[in-house]
């Protein structure tokens, strides 16, 4: 979806032609697989990093035509809305170091925007949902200068016959709401963690990547507050799905955790993209079908949390990755790091290992764990492969951890740039103290205030401390 479109307008003509060019690049992709010819190259890690911009009062800043003119290179992307920006990271081998290089050149990164945005009287801010965020400000209005966001608006929309969005969260509080358009998805941002993965590993790394989602969004949970209302530890999850529902089916649902595991091939994902789900952005491309430019643009427009992706090698070769959208936003540089330290070395471990734990973790456990974690975070219960319910902090203690050690340590790295970042993680898992947890506390001491917790939260994010350390 980081593409620009052509034209918003699509004929009868354009998605039949669409659909065919879809059907080609499908069967071509199975093809490379089952000759081996997909790249077999060492894994690598990369991440995207949604973020907002707000103004001195901690409220939306609708400014990012401002801030890509002043911070123009092709890392710093516009989002679906004009407060909300997109850091791309330089991938990484799986090799020592690999973690304080991320976390250094997201920090530069990062400075450099925040620097861009001072110039406009703005300021950068990673947080999955922004407390401040109101219905007024998820408007066309505030809708990216981009053919391909009023694009999906408008073919969502068609697919619902006009009808609008309804949200219905109940957690501490409830929300319900209906809404015209799209926007509702720009409340939403996360750190996407990508990893490269063999083709031999991809069928377990993708639902090692499910299974492992649940201590991930209780580890990382960072959107409590919604519209003044007090929801889930990570309200982005629900918010996110009914945000872009287009009604109807399982296969309707655009963002989904799925329906089971993959079986014996990552194609079943990409054809089960060509079969069930309609096509919403038919956008014709000079290219031929080795780029896979139709199969690429159809799937990102289906926002699994743990998505297949085909990317290219140096050299040209296809490849598979795998994309775990689960994560949040922030809540600080040291902690997108630490977090991104767990999944890559809980995945690591996983593979490495000589237990198939998907086998004794069924995919209806897998997605029950997903939103009891979303739900409740470090205090949900889940179940791990004894089928015994426990608390997610303790799932992370004795088993995610310990599995992330090992991963880190079979990638390569020391002891202690394993201690270093899974310790962020291991002080947040013993304190209960993940970002949902701190603006909990946060306004269980000064009261709601959405404006000054932003304020609050942004200086103690510009000391790059982790969560677990901040004050209130």
């Amino acid at each position: 979806m980081g593409q620009e479109i052509e034209s918003n307008v699509f004929s009868p003509e354009a998605f039949a032609e669409f659909r065919r060019r879809l059907d080609v690049e499908t069967r071509l992709l199975a093809e490379l697989e089952r000759k081996g010819d997909l790249d077999t190259g060492d894994a690598e890690g990369g991440s995207e990093l949604e973020a907002w911009l707000v103004d001195d009062a901690g409220r939306p800043a609708p400014v990012n035509p401002q801030l890509l003119g002043v911070v123009d290179e092709p890392w710093l992307l516009p989002e679906l809305s004009t407060f909300n920006v997109e850091l791309n990271a330089t991938p990484v081998g799986f090799a020592p170091g690999m973690l304080a290089r991320m976390h250094a050149e997201l920090v530069e990164r990062w400075r450099r925007c925040e620097e861009a945005a001072s110039r406009i009287d703005a300021h950068m801010v990673m947080i999955g949902i922004l407390p401040s965020i109101e219905r007024s400000d998820l408007c066309l209005a505030n809708l990216s200068a981009m053919r391909r966001y009023r694009a999906l608006n408008e073919q969502i929309f068609r697919l619902r016959a006009g009808s609008p969005i309804e949200v219905d969260i109940e957690g501490q509080e409830r929300l319900q709401l209906r809404h015209t358009d799209v926007m509702l998805e720009a409340a939403t941002t996360s750190f996407q963690l990508h990893v490269k993965i063999p083709a031999h590993h991809a069928v377990r790394a993708f639902n090692l990547s499910k299974i492992l989602s649940a201590p991930m969004v209780a580890a990382c949970a960072n959107s409590p507050f919604l519209f003044g209302r007090n929801l889930w530890d990570e309200t982005r999850i629900p918010m996110f799905e009914q945000s872009v529902s287009v009604g109807g089916s399982d296969y309707s649902k655009r963002v989904t955790f799925g329906i089971r595991y993959a079986h014996h091939s990552l194609l079943e994902v990409f054809e089960a993209n060509r079969d069930r789900y309609p096509i919403l952005l038919p956008q014709l491309m000079d290219e031929p079908p080795e780029r896979f430019a139709h199969l690429r643009l159809h799937n990102g427009t289906i926002w699994r949390w743990n998505r297949p992706l085909v990317g290219f090698s140096e050299g040209g070769r296809p490849h598979f990755r795998i994309e775990h959208r689960v994560v949040p936003s922030g809540p600080s540089p040291t902690d997108c790091v630490a977090n991104a330290a767990l999944y890559y070395g809980a995945l690591t471990g996983l593979l490495e290992s000589a237990e198939r734990i998907e086998d004794s973790i069924p995919f209806e456990t897998s997605i029950a764990n997903f939103y009891a974690a979303a739900r409740e975070g470090l205090r949900a219960k889940i179940r791990w492969c004894d089928g015994v319910p426990a608390p997610a902090a303790a799932v992370l203690a004795h088993h995610v951890l310990p599995l992330a050690r090992n991963g880190l340590s079979h990638m390569g790295l020391g002891d202690p740039e394993i201690r270093d970042w899974l310790g962020v993680v291991e002080e947040r898992v013993s304190s209960g103290r993940n970002g949902a947890a701190w603006q909990r506390a946060w306004v269980a001491r000064h009261g709601t205030d959405p404006s000054t917790l932003v304020r609050a939260y942004r200086e103690r994010q510009e000391r790059d401390l982790p969560v677990h350390e901040w004050d209130f």
